[in-house]
C-alpha cells in the first residue's frame, strides 16, 4: 500500500499501475519502428525523389502505421492484465514474471526488427504476400535461413541484447503494475485497448501509405507487421471489386479485337478461337528450360559485362533471340503462370496456388493432344507452391528431386539440387520417352539461382554463396546439359526453349519498373531454327502460342497470348505486375492500374527502363482494362477450362 499512498507524476502513475507494461511495450516498438525507418531510408536514399515533403510525409504516416500495429500487438495482453488478480502483482514470483515477460518482449522486438531489415536488403521492400509464402511454406523458408544467415549468432545475440536491456531495467520492470487498480478502472483501459485495434481492423487499410508516386517512399511509410498481415488480407483480389471495369460486353468486344490474328477464327465462347496453319505440323520434342531469376542484363547479349552467361551468349548467337521480353510478375508461380496458361496476372496470387485450377486449358494440354507426353521436371520438391498439384492436374507428369537417389545429387539447398542434377534428370527422363516412340514436351525448374546461392565447387571460378557465382553456374549447366543433349538420337529434332520465370529485383523509383522485369527468351534448334534477333515487343505470356505456330500445329486456342510470327507489326503488348498493381505496356507507353479504381499513363523508354507520368490515355487505358477484367472474370467463371 505504501506504492499507492506516494504522490507520482501521471506517467509514472499509469506505468507502475498493470497497464503500465503496455505503455513501456508501445514506447519500446515506436522507438523500435523509428530507428530501423531512419536505417531503411539511409540504405535507400538512391532510390528517392528529393524534397523535404515526401520525407516529412513518410515519417508522419509511418508513425500512424507504427501506432495501428501496436494497438493490434496490445489488445490481447491488455485482456490478459484486466484479468489477472492483485495477489499475483504483489507476490514474489511477479518480479521474475515480469523480468522473463521483458526478455520476451525485447526478444521479439529485436528479433522483428533484423528479420525486415535481411528482408529489405532481399526484396527492397517492407514485407509483403513473398512473407505470406514465408509462413505457408515454413520448412524451406526456415532451410533458406538456416543456409544463408548465421541464425544461432544472431539468435544468442538478440537474446543477450534483450537480458542487457531488461538488466539495466529491471528495477523500474519490477515496479511495473505494483499499484492496485480496481476491476472497474481496469475495465476503463481495458475496452478502449481492446476496441481500438477492432475499429482500426475495420476503417484502415494500406492505401494511405501510397501517397507518393516513389515506390521506395510508399514502402518507407508503412509498417512491417502491418504489410505483413494486410497482404495475407489481399493475397487474393477480386478484380471487379478493387480495379476499374467496363459492361461485359464491352469488355468482351474490345478483347476480340484485340486478340484477334490472322491465323485465327473465332468459336461462339469468349475468346476461343480455332487456329489453323497450312501445312504439316512438325512434330519436334520440345525442351523448356525455366531459369530461376535471370534477368536479361545478366547476358552479354543484353549489355551485361560481368562475363557469367559466357554459354548462354554463345547459345544465344546460334539461336533464334528475343530481345525485348518481359516477364508478367515477380515469383516463380507468376512466371509459371503466364508460361502454362497464357494468361495476363490476375491480380493477387497466381493461378498455380488458387483453389479450383484443375483441367484449364494449358500448353502441356495441347502437346498432350497432339500424342506427345508432357512433364514437368522441379529441382526442389514439387509440394512448394502447389506445383506438383497444379501441374500434374493440367496434363502433365511431375518428376521432382525425389527421382533422384542420394548419390545422384552433387549439392542440394531446402530449395533444390544442383541444376546440373536436374539436367541429368530431364535427359534421363527425355531418353525414357524417346525410347517409347513418343515425342515429348518437358519443362525443366531451375533452383540453384536462388540464395543461399550454393551449388558444387570446381565447375566455374566464382565461388559459391552470391548470386553471381550463382548465374555463372546455371549458366555452366545449361552449356553443359545442351552439350550432353547433342550426343543424343533425338537431339537433331528438338527445339530448345530458354526463358526465365522473373527477374532477380524488381525495385525501383516507381511501382512498377519496367526494366526489372525485361527476361531473355532463346529457341535453339540448328536443324529446323534459323539463329537470328527478334526485335519486337513481347510477354511472357505470348511463348506458348508462339512455340505452337513455330510447330505450325493447329489447335482450339484460349490463351490470352499472340503467336508473335502471326501478329502483324505495331499491335505487341505485354502485362508487368506486382501482386496488387497491374501493368499495361506498349512499346512507349505503360497503363497502371492499381486497387483504389485508378488508372495512370506513362510514357516509357524500354531501352533505358525509364518511366514518366504523363496525361491519361483514355483509350488505352480501356484496352489495358479489357485485358486484365476478362482474364480475371475467365478464371473465376470456369472459361479457361
Amino acid at each position: 500500500m505504501e506504492v499507492a499512498a506516494t504522490k507520482r507524476r501521471p506517467g509514472e502513475r499509469v506505468l507502475v499501475h498493470r497497464f503500465g507494461p503496455l505503455a513501456a511495450i508501445a514506447a519500446a516498438s515506436l522507438a523500435v519502428s523509428l530507428i530501423l525507418r531512419i536505417a531503411f531510408l539511409l540504405r535507400s536514399v538512391s532510390d528517392l525523389d528529393g524534397g523535404v515533403l515526401p520525407v516529412a510525409g513518410l515519417f508522419a504516416i509511418g508513425l500512424f502505421y507504427d501506432l495501428v500495429q501496436t494497438s493490434y500487438a496490445l489488445s490481447v495482453p491488455a485482456l490478459l492484465l484486466a484479468v489477472l488478480p492483485e495477489a499475483f502483482f504483489r507476490s514474489r514470483a511477479y518480479r521474475f514474471v515480469a523480468w522473463a515477460a521483458g526478455v520476451a518482449v525485447f526478444s521479439l522486438l529485436f528479433f522483428d526488427a533484423v528479420s525486415q531489415w535481411l528482408f529489405w536488403t532481399e526484396f527492397h521492400s517492407r514485407y509483403n504476400f513473398i512473407a505470406v509464402d514465408y509462413l505457408v511454406y515454413t520448412r524451406e523458408v526456415m532451410g533458406n535461413i538456416r543456409q544463408s544467415y548465421p541464425v544461432r549468432s544472431i539468435l544468442a545475440s538478440i537474446a543477450a541484447v534483450s537480458v542487457l536491456a531488461v538488466a539495466v531495467l529491471r528495477r523500474p520492470i519490477a515496479r511495473m503494475g505494483t499499484a492496485p487498480l480496481p476491476f472497474r478502472r481496469r475495465l476503463r483501459w481495458a475496452l478502449p485497448i481492446t476496441a481500438l485495434p477492432l475499429l482500426c481492423y475495420f476503417t484502415v487499410d494500406d492505401r494511405l501509405c501510397h501517397f507518393s508516386a516513389n515506390a521506395c517512399v510508399n514502402e518507407l511509410a508503412g509498417n512491417g507487421l502491418y504489410e505483413l498481415f494486410a497482404a495475407y488480407r489481399s493475397n487474393e483480389l477480386d478484380y471487379e471489386q478493387f480495379y476499374q471495369k467496363m459492361p461485359p460486353e464491352e469488355t468482351l468486344r474490345r478483347l476480340r479485337t484485340l486478340i484477334r490474328t490472322r491465323e485465327a477464327t473465332f468459336t461462339d465462347r469468349g475468346i476461343e478461337r480455332r487456329i489453323v496453319h497450312e501445312g504439316p505440323e512438325k512434330r519436334l520434342n520440345v525442351a523448356m528450360i525455366c531459369v530461376e531469376s535471370l534477368s536479361a542484363d545478366y547476358m552479354g547479349l543484353f549489355g551485361g559485362t560481368k562475363g557469367i552467361t559466357p554459354e548462354l551468349d554463345a547459345l544465344a548467337a546460334r539461336s533464334l533471340a528475343f530481345m525485348n521480353v518481359y516477364a508478367t510478375g515477380t515469383r516463380t508461380v507468376r512466371g509459371l503462370e503466364a508460361i502454362t496458361l497464357s494468361v495476363p496476372p490476375t491480380p493477387g496470387q497466381s493461378i498455380v496456388r488458387r483453389p479450383r485450377n484443375e483441367d484449364l486449358y494449358s500448353l502441356g494440354r495441347v502437346f498432350d493432344s497432339k500424342g506427345y507426353e508432357s512433364k514437368y521436371l522441379y529441382g526442389g520438391y514439387g509440394y512448394f507452391d502447389n506445383m506438383s498439384y497444379f501441374f500434374s492436374h493440367n496434363g502433365y507428369r511431375v518428376v521432382d528431386r525425389t527421382a533422384l537417389k542420394p548419390g545422384e545429387i552433387d549439392v542440394e539447398t531446402i530449395w533444390g539440387v544442383a541444376d546440373e542434377n536436374l539436367f541429368a534428370l530431364g535427359l534421363r527422363e527425355m531418353d525414357k520417352t524417346a525410347a517409347e516412340g513418343k515425342p515429348f514436351f518437358v519443362h525443366l525448374m531451375t533452383t540453384s539461382n536462388h540464395r543461399p546461392f550454393l551449388f558444387p565447387s570446381g565447375r566455374i571460378d566464382l565461388p559459391t554463396g552470391e548470386r553471381e557465382g550463382a548465374v555463372k553456374y546455371t549458366d555452366y549447366a545449361i552449356g553443359r546439359f545442351i552439350r550432353d543433349a547433342q550426343s543424343k538420337p533425338w537431339f537433331r529434332d528438338t527445339v530448345f526453349v530458354i526463358v526465365a520465370d522473373h527477374c532477380a529485383a524488381t525495385n525501383g523509383r516507381v511501382e512498377l519498373p519496367v526494366s526489372k522485369y525485361h527476361i531473355p527468351i532463346l529457341i535453339h534448334s540448328p536443324a529446323h531454327v534459323a539463329p537470328g534477333r527478334n526485335e519486337r515487343l513481347m510477354s511472357q505470356i505470348d511463348l506458348a502460342p508462339t512455340l505452337l505456330g513455330l510447330l505450325n500445329f493447329s489447335y482450339t486456342s484460349k490463351f490470352f497470348g499472340y503467336d508473335l510470327f502471326a501478329l502483324e507489326p505495331g499491335r505487341e503488348r505485354a502485362f508487368i505486375s506486382t501482386f496488387q498493381t497491374l501493368g499495361y505496356l506498349t512499346k512507349d507507353r505503360l497503363i497502371q492500374l492499381d486497387t483504389r479504381r485508378r488508372a495512370a499513363t506513362f510514357a516509357v523508354t524500354l531501352t533505358d527502363g525509364t518511366s514518366t507520368r504523363i496525361a491519361d490515355d483514355p483509350g488505352l487505358t480501356r484496352d489495358a482494362v479489357a485485358w486484365y477484367e476478362f482474364a480475371s472474370h475467365a478464371f473465376k467463371a470456369g472459361e479457361m477450362h
